[in-house]
């Protein structure tokens, strides 16, 4: 998988980021704690890094903690390992899809139905 600009913004990566999850909850996300559970975001160009600083600040006011997402620069990408690749499709009953993730999913489509219909193909 990679990003193609041609297909889908940036700064629609970032709304879609963003509004996927709780970016004020250091080393966490739902029900998963640790380090590795952080919020980052990366960028390759100093154009990326703007837009994601500027996005920061577009929404911070709208949350009641503060942004703690990293801001960092890509360096290297490691493929999921193969059972966790489309595991929501291949394992849609499974306990945490159905409680975190489909809840989490629905949540987004909800708040941005028209990002939602603008990216469809």
């Amino acid at each position: 998988m990679y990003y193609d600009p041609a297909v889908v913004s940036y700064e629609t990566l970032l709304v879609v980021f963003f509004g996927s999850h709780d970016p004020t909850t250091p080393d966490r996300q739902g029900p998963d704690r640790g380090p590795q559970y952080r919020s980052a975001v990366l960028y390759q160009n100093e154009e990326e890094k703007q837009l994601i600083e500027d996005y920061i600040k577009e929404i911070e006011s709208s949350y009641s903690n503060p942004i703690v997402t990293e801001v960092v620069p890509f360096e290297i990408f490691y493929d999921a390992e193969d059972y966790h690749q489309e595991y929501e499709a291949r394992n849609p009953n499974q306990p945490y899809v159905r409680s975190v993730s489909i809840p989490r999913l629905n949540r987004f489509k909800a708040k941005y139905p028209d990002l939602l219909k603008e990216n469809a193909h």
